[in-house]
């Protein structure tokens, strides 16, 4: 029986849990799930002038709100450091490290020679046969793996197949600086084998990493994990990644209003697919989702079409649901808190009678709270630009008219009445359906645009809607 899978996700705490991160962690989390196994999470906080304490808060609150759980407690990687060193010594006294008191001026030199001659810089080797007698005083030392020099280092990858790196190209590199702190190259091999990792899903960023790695591994005769290199995303143009492109954290993603299963619908269909599914369940996504099946081609990050998807998903959440994640979501969106300042019982309950025709116009929570608006105004209404050039004078008269005719509704008020009404005035008067709702719509809610004029005045009810007309007229 093989042993159950372990997949980590392993962000420096450097900035943001930015969106390829995201990814990295979704098809991480995907694949733990699908296996039954688990995702550890570790902050790869070695760099200590980069690090904050602030950024990985960011990061953990970040796959939290993306619902991307994670097994265990978080493991730092600088508090493992001691350990890393252990195993660099032990490398040691194997004979597959050793220890390199090369200077600067002589890395440099090194350095040099390889530019003039046309070769990548490499380091030479030449503390790796001397004798430790030789070493110069006071000299504190690197300790450098020995790279195999002959044949090549084959990495078997799920997504990129099987990779060849000349042994020749991968020199002697460090594993542990002169101050004893290990290099991340050592330090992830080492957090791997201990926390009992089995896949590495990454960035292919990482693949070259993956033949240096795989060199440590096999010298401490460590089984080496089943690696899956996945491509990087790009913009829509196919250009790297960038802020301009969509590259922000995903608390950026939050503000804007999309919905974490439409932002993990759309990750998981950036390199992965599964037949023609566009707008996928997170239980299908669980279901379907194979390793095997991400695309080795850069994927394409497109703001219209994560919108569109958006839009499906807010479509498919009931109404009382959706409503909670909004009422959830107004702190972190535009204008969101002056809303939720205002949300008392009866807004709630005209907020959830809008809601069917709120959600079929939206793409976002930031336009579905836009377009409630009308809801929380305070009368008389401010009319913008667009609202005001609806309501001069000849449709001030045909506002008048309105405003009878609805006056006239004697049973029920809601958008099936009130429809019947206007549509007797406008048979009546031979005005066009337009040319009376467009000036009803802007004195209702101080737009141009919002949802249906009827459903409007269902939901802001008869002594509101017929207030809100008076104001104006």
């Amino acid at each position: 029986m093989s042993a159950p899978v372990v997949t980590r996700f392993a962000p420096s705490p450097t900035g943001y849990l930015h969106i390829g991160g995201a990814r990295t962690a979704l098809f991480n989390w995907l694949f733990a799930r699908h296996t039954g196994g688990r995702m550890l999470l570790r902050i790869e906080d070695t760099d200590r002038e980069r690090s904050t304490e602030a950024a990985t808060a960011a990061i953990l609150d970040g796959l939290s709100w993306l619902g991307l759980t994670w097994d265990g407690e978080p493991v730092s990687q600088f508090a493992r450091a001691d350990r890393h060193r252990e195993i660099g010594e032990e490398l040691v006294r194997r004979g597959k490290a050793y220890r390199c008191y090369a200077s600067q001026a002589e890395l440099e030199e090194m350095r040099e020679r390889a530019r003039a001659e046309g070769r990548p810089p490499r380091y030479d080797g030449r503390w790796r046969d001397r004798d430790p007698s030789e070493a110069p005083a006071g000299v504190k030392p690197v300790i450098r793996i020995k790279a195999p020099r002959e044949g090549e280092t084959i990495v078997h990858d799920k997504v990129q197949g099987e990779v060849r790196f000349p042994n020749k190209d991968l020199d002697d590199f460090i594993i542990l600086r002169s101050d004893g702190n290990p290099t991340y190259m050592h330090a992830v091999v080492v957090d791997d084998h201990d926390m009992g990792i089995t896949h590495i899903i990454r960035g292919d960023d990482h693949l070259t990493n993956a033949a240096r790695q795989t060199i440590i591994y096999q010298a401490m005769d460590w089984d080496v994990p089943v690696m899956a290199h996945i491509p990087l995303i790009h913009g829509a143009d196919g250009a790297k990644l960038s802020k301009r492109h969509g590259a922000l954290g995903v608390e950026a993603y939050r503000a804007m209003g999309y919905l974490p299963e439409a932002l993990r619908n759309y990750l998981a269909r950036l390199g992965w697919s599964h037949g023609d599914d566009e707008v996928m369940s997170t239980d299908e996504m669980i279901g379907w989702f194979e390793i095997e099946d991400v695309n080795k081609g850069a994927a394409r990050f497109d703001f219209q079409k994560l919108e569109a998807l958006n839009g499906m998903h807010m479509r498919r959440i009931p109404d009382a649901e959706l409503l909670d994640i909004l009422v959830a979501t107004l702190p972190y969106i535009e204008g969101g808190k002056a809303i939720a300042g205002k949300l008392d019982d009866g807004r709630r309950r005209m907020l959830l009678e809008a809601m069917p025709g709120l959600k079929e116009r939206a793409k976002t929570l930031v336009e579905l709270a836009d377009s409630a608006g009308y809801l929380f105004v305070e009368r008389p209404l401010e009319l913008d630009e667009k609202a005001e050039k609806l309501v001069g004078e000849p449709p001030r008269e045909v506002l008048a008219g309105a405003k009878a005719a609805l006056e006239a509704i004697t049973g029920d008020w809601n958008a099936a009445t009130t429809e019947s009404a206007i549509r007797a005035y406008v048979a009546e008067t031979g005005l066009k359906l337009g040319a009376v709702a467009q000036p009803l719509r802007a004195a209702l809610t101080g737009r141009s645009t919002s949802p249906g004029v009827f459903d409007v005045l269902s939901v802001l009810g008869r002594e509101e809607s017929l207030g809100r007309i008076a104001d104006l007229l």
